[in-house]
């Protein structure tokens, strides 16, 4: 089994981070009523993203980009700290 390097981990997460935060924005951004093309054709029924549940989404990923960057600094702070033991 092979264990991934602190800094593999931290930067897939600010990459699941900023993919989530794209998608909620994006979920946030969608309009809320759908308008047909001409008075004659009914609007069309369409599934409408929960603002709410994206606005919370786009929080949680703003939290896991946090912890992400903690966890690449972090990993350099002791990669600099071993480097310095061992010089």
């Amino acid at each position: 089994m092979q264990i991934q390097s602190a800094y593999s981990s931290g930067l897939q997460g600010l990459q699941s981070a900023q993919s989530g935060l794209t998608q909620a924005t994006i979920d946030v951004a969608k309009p809320t009523q759908t308008q047909s093309a001409t008075p004659a054709e009914p609007a069309r029924d369409v599934v409408q993203p929960d603002k709410t549940s994206a606005l919370l989404a786009a929080n949680e990923s703003l939290r896991q980009g946090e912890a992400s960057t903690e966890v690449i600094e972090t990993d350099s702070e002791t990669i600099g700290s071993i480097i310095n033991i061992k010089v």
